[in-house]
């Protein structure tokens, strides 16, 4: 389990780049001026030497550097005791995010409609329809964030629903080894409830296993119920729970993280 567990994790990191990234004792400091948790947060990622002490200290002030509370990422792989360290030092727990996944040779391919259409290229019109359904208005982003796409190693399918010339509906598929990964599945307000995020994801998963993927994974924040079902019927299991330790809160107005 631990080394599957392991494996998500890499894919994840090589999933979502992060703006700046720093590497320090075996710990990947990542920020992206609070867009995400993930790309604005510690990971560990290898042994470590220097004092634990010390090392909380230097994360703290780099990320004071960046205008940015340090958030740390608690996996099932940390030993518990650094979270308790972590909740002495007065951090508090942000938000827990649940890992699912689906073996794709249990699957059968989906009979679809063919509103969804695919791409192996993430456009700017995808990307702006992505920010409008998002609500992403802070110009920083809207900046940094292309960039960050542009930045995935990975082959992409990239998934785009239109409604005469607008884009309703987004969804996002990374291939690493033989893992399929699921982001940025998103349907417009007026047009939930119509089976098109179904139709988003079955249509990655069906391209992903035509390339070769056997597996899937994906990332829901705990409290989703509508995305936890939808992925429940899908097939997907649960695997393990991951969450974030956040150092302070940080207002609405603030350019803090927007989910996980």
């Amino acid at each position: 389990m631990k080394n599957k567990i392991k494996t998500i994790e890499d894919l994840s990191l090589n999933a979502w780049p992060s703006h700046q990234i720093q590497i320090y004792d075996g710990w990947i400091l990542r920020f992206s001026y609070f867009y995400t948790h993930r790309t604005n947060c510690i990971e560990q990622i290898g042994p470590s030497s220097i004092p634990l002490a010390d090392k909380l200290d230097y994360c703290e002030e780099i990320y004071e550097k960046w205008g940015s509370p340090a958030i740390y990422k608690i996996n099932p792989l940390i030993d518990s005791s650094f979270d308790q360290k972590l909740t002495q030092r007065n951090y508090h727990m942000a938000h827990v995010t649940e890992v699912m996944t689906m073996e794709l040779l249990k699957r059968k391919p989906a009979n679809l409609s063919s509103s969804v259409i695919l791409r192996s290229k993430i456009s700017p019109a995808w990307l702006n329809a992505l920010f409008s359904m998002k609500g992403t208005n802070n110009q920083i982003h809207r900046t940094i964030v292309p960039s960050m796409y542009a930045a995935i190693p990975k082959d992409t399918i990239a998934a785009y629903v239109y409604d005469r010339d607008q884009i309703i509906a987004t969804g996002l598929g990374i291939l690493d080894r033989d893992y399929i990964g699921l982001y940025a599945i998103h349907v417009h307000e007026n047009y939930r409830g119509q089976g098109i995020g179904r139709n988003i994801c079955c249509s990655i998963l069906d391209a992903a296993m035509e390339q070769g993927a056997s597996s899937a994974y994906l990332q829901v924040v705990e409290g989703n119920a509508p995305a936890k079902a939808l992925y429940t019927a899908l097939g997907f299991e649960d695997f393990y729970t991951y969450w974030f330790r956040q150092q302070y809160p940080v207002s609405l107005t603030d350019n803090h993280p927007s989910d996980s």
